[in-house]
């Protein structure tokens, strides 16, 4: 599954240690369109480079994405 052009609930939902982003929080490089400004340099996470978009977390689009990303978030606390 490819991830949807400005969904950005991965950039929103998640705390990113490696940037200090807090859970809820959107990304600083996250821009405006909702498109991560740093996708294809070296600076962008590994923690962001490994995550797949699929079926059971993106379901019928971003609202639903951002939904089930907070719930995980939650759950591995």
């Amino acid at each position: 599954m490819d991830c949807v052009l400005g969904c950005g609930a991965c950039c929103i939902a998640p705390s990113i240690s490696s940037l200090n982003k807090a859970a809820g929080v959107r990304c600083k490089h996250l821009s405006s369109e909702n498109l991560c400004l740093i996708f294809d340099k070296p600076e962008r996470p590994a923690v962001c480079s490994q995550f797949k978009a699929c079926d059971w977390i993106c379901g019928d689009g971003p609202k639903q994405a951002l939904k089930t990303l907070e719930r995980l978030e939650i759950e591995t606390i």
